[in-house]
C-alpha cells in the first residue's frame, strides 16, 4: 500500500537519490545535453523548492517507510492575452520511480494523486514534457491519458 504526501525536508537524501537515477536516464539519451554523475537540483535548492507552494513535490511512500518515487510539480497562472483565455495549469517538472520498484504501480499511484491535486485546486489540465528517445516514459503517459499537446523541435547545429 502506498500513501502519496507533500516530501518534507527529511525526504531530500531520497530525493536525491532519485534525482541522479532520473538524470542518467537523460544522459543516456542526450549525452549532448546532460552531464553523468549531476543532478538537476541541489539539496539549498529542493530546501527553497519545499518552501512554496505553487512548486509542490509529492512523495510515495510504501509500509516499510521506503520512498520510491517522487513526482515534482509546477503550478502555472496565465492571464488572458491577446489570444489566450485566463488559465491554471499543473506542470509535472519530474516523475521518477527507483528501478527497484518499477512496474509495482508506484508512477500511476502518483500520476492520479497529482491529476486529482490539479482538479482540487481548479487547474484546466496537466501537462509534462518527455523527451525524445525516453519510449517506456511516453508509453507510461500515453496509457494514463495524455496526449501530444505540441511537438518542439530542433535542429543540432
Amino acid at each position: 500500500m502506498l500513501i502519496i504526501r507533500k516530501a518534507e525536508e527529511k525526504d531530500i537524501p531520497r530525493i536525491l537519490d532519485l534525482l541522479s537515477q532520473i538524470l542518467e536516464v537523460h544522459a543516456v539519451i542526450r549525452p549532448d545535453l546532460f552531464i553523468s554523475g549531476t543532478r538537476k537540483y541541489t539539496e539549498e535548492e529542493l530546501r527553497e523548492i519545499l518552501k512554496d507552494e505553487n512548486r509542490p513535490i509529492f512523495v510515495a511512500e510504501n509500509e516499510e517507510s521506503e520512498i520510491p518515487g517522487y513526482c515534482f510539480c509546477i503550478v502555472h497562472e496565465y492571464e488572458k492575452g491577446n489570444t489566450t483565455r485566463d488559465s491554471k495549469s499543473l506542470y509535472i517538472d519530474d516523475l521518477c520511480v527507483d528501478e527497484q520498484f518499477r512496474h509495482q504501480h508506484v508512477g500511476k499511484v502518483l500520476c492520479d494523486y497529482v491529476i486529482a491535486y490539479a482538479r482540487k485546486i481548479g487547474c484546466y489540465d496537466v501537462t509534462l514534457n518527455v523527451w525524445d528517445g525516453n519510449d517506456p516514459a511516453l508509453a507510461f503517459y500515453r496509457r494514463m491519458g495524455f496526449g501530444v499537446r505540441k511537438t518542439v523541435m530542433e535542429k543540432i547545429l
